[in-house]
């Protein structure tokens, strides 16, 4: 599946901040990539049908793992 480009935009920011920020080994869920209340419910199920169904992720994964399948 592949994901729209303001949602692989904004996975890859989050997910280099987190990195800077806490190092290599900071995990994450998809929830990172949305603020706290649910205001783009199709984007959000995006993520969740990238991350769950595609790949098969756990709940939290390493943001180095997320970034490297993004870029892929």
């Amino acid at each position: 599946m592949a994901i729209r480009e303001v949602l692989k935009n904004k996975m890859i920011t989050v997910c280099e901040a987190k990195i800077a920020a806490k190092g290599p080994q900071v995990g994450l869920s998809f929830y990172a990539f949305f603020a706290n209340k649910n205001d783009d419910p199709e984007l959000l199920m995006e993520a969740a049908t990238w991350w769950i169904m595609t790949h098969k992720l756990d709940h939290f994964e390493k943001a180095v793992k997320i970034l490297a399948l993004v870029k892929a």
